[in-house]
């Protein structure tokens, strides 16, 4: 088995909050990040697939394949985007990194998985210093 990952970017504005608290509670828990004005991160997508190589083409998938499916299903829906207003499979849900990496492996496990690649590993960085990694349930 092999893994093979491609990296992409997206730009994006989100507030983390919850509704039924004050906005002073919503201070103390996200701190800066539920400024009611929103605030923005240059996000850096990493999507790594696994599986076994094509003896015929020598991939396990072809990049440009997996940036289409990457693009068509995530980035085209983030990028510049309010991820609270606008991104409708983040609708209901806290706009978290984490949650935000959890939805974007659900909005690509079958499109990846049509292509006879296994979906591995979405890293999704918000900053320099904070990531996430989610590897599936």
């Amino acid at each position: 088995m092999i893994f093979i990952t491609r990296k992409e970017h997206f730009n994006a504005a989100h507030r983390l909050f919850k509704a039924e608290y004050s906005d002073e509670k919503n201070l103390e828990v996200f701190g800066k990040c539920s400024n009611p004005n929103w605030h923005g991160h240059n996000y850096e997508l990493f999507v790594t697939v696994k599986g076994p190589v094509d003896p015929e083409t020598g991939f396990l998938i072809n990049l440009k394949d997996l940036s289409k499916i990457i693009n068509q299903f995530v980035v085209d829906k983030l990028d510049h985007k309010n991820v609270n207003l606008e991104v409708d499979f983040m609708s209901g849900k806290l706009a978290s990194t984490e949650n935000l990496a959890i939805a974007i492996w659900e909005q690509l496990e079958q499109p990846i998985s049509e292509t006879g690649a296994r979906l591995h590993c979405v890293k999704l960085f918000e900053t320099e210093r904070n990531f996430v990694e989610y590897f599936g349930n």
